[in-house]
């Protein structure tokens, strides 16, 4: 029996999951979300902008057995495929308003559609933000959204100085060291399957940080493709170069445990982390350090350009330079 055609498809699995114009955001105390002045369902959304904002908006493509597998529980794989979005609002500073949807599928599952809807449904009211539009059309499973926020001040990578420190949130390398695992590649025990889940399925986006730090950093970003990458794309962008000091970046246990001798590099570039990068003058710092943020000092940007890495005051050559979709 054929499943249901794209209409059918949008209004049952989609539209009648979430909020639509006047009805209340998330984490909103009730109140009507008002900048949704028409949702899901014609040819535009209508969309009102919060009064003295600034918009931010970004769009990931994620495909199946390149970002995640294909045979993943439908579930986790919504929760990832908005999460990482979420995560480049963060990293700017933005939060969330809106989001699109374009949904490529091989075929119209319904076992497929409900967990797929459930889980995109649930992370979107978790973190407040309100799918408006989209697309649905047939092919390789691919998976588009595009995330809208607002923010006051947007946290930017070109903003970094001279001898401004580098810093990172939480753990790095459990997103990459959780890769084998996702991958059936190895077994891991069940401590370490909690660890993989929550790592690669349900990455956190660092809102709670960005806005802490957003009257002291000077740039940032979120790690998608490993620090030393990215730490590359701030220097970049501000016309600099960083030093990093590898002995200080904290390790995932999760690393540590799958990885070996092999942990300090898939921290450094591994990738799908999701934590925030970001770049701190000196003269902030006592101040950013009474707020005892679960963020760690791993370098300072310096003027010649290019990445340096330290490890112990030795000069420390990494095996990669980070994840490249080319």
């Amino acid at each position: 029996m054929p499943g249901p055609g794209e209409f059918e498809l949008i209004r049952e699995y989609f539209s009648s999951r979430f909020q639509t114009e006047g009805q209340p955001r998330s984490g909103s105390q009730g109140s009507a979300d008002q900048s949704v002045v028409l949702g899901i369902g014609d040819d535009c959304a209508l969309l009102s902008p919060p009064a003295g904002k600034t918009l931010a908006t970004s769009v990931d493509t994620l495909v199946a057995d390149v970002h995640f597998p294909a045979s993943a529980d439908p579930y986790r794989i919504a929760s990832r495929a908005l999460r990482v979005n979420l995560s480049d609002l963060a990293a700017m500073n933005a939060e969330p308003l809106w989001f699109t949807l374009a949904l490529t599928l091989p075929e119209s599952n319904p076992d497929w559609l409900e967990p797929f809807a459930r889980g995109l449904s649930e992370t979107a009211q978790l973190f407040g933000i309100t799918l408006v539009g989209g697309d649905t059309t047939k092919g390789p499973l691919s998976i588009t959204i595009q995330v809208t926020g607002a923010c006051d001040a947007p946290l930017r990578r070109d903003g970094a100085g001279v001898g401004d420190h580098i810093f990172v949130s939480n753990i790095l390398g459990a997103g990459a060291a959780a890769l084998p695992i996702v991958l059936g590649e190895i077994e891991g025990s069940a401590e370490q399957q909690q660890q993989v889940d929550a790592a690669y399925y349900f990455p956190e986006p660092q809102f709670a940080v960005a806005r802490a730090i957003g009257d002291f950093a000077s740039a940032a970003l979120d790690i998608s493709d490993g620090l030393l990458g990215d730490i590359a794309h701030i220097g970049e962008a501000s016309g600099l170069g960083a030093e990093l000091d590898l002995e200080r970046l904290p390790i995932a246990p999760l690393a540590q445990s799958i990885k070996g001798e092999q942990a300090l590099e898939t921290a450094l570039t591994g990738g799908d982390d999701y934590q925030l990068c970001f770049t701190v003058p000196e003269q902030h710092l006592r101040a950013l350090g009474a707020l005892q943020l679960p963020i760690t000092a791993v370098g300072r940007m310096q003027a010649e350009s290019g990445v340096r890495c330290r490890l112990y005051g030795e000069d420390w050559q990494p095996g990669g330079t980070g994840f490249r979709h080319f």
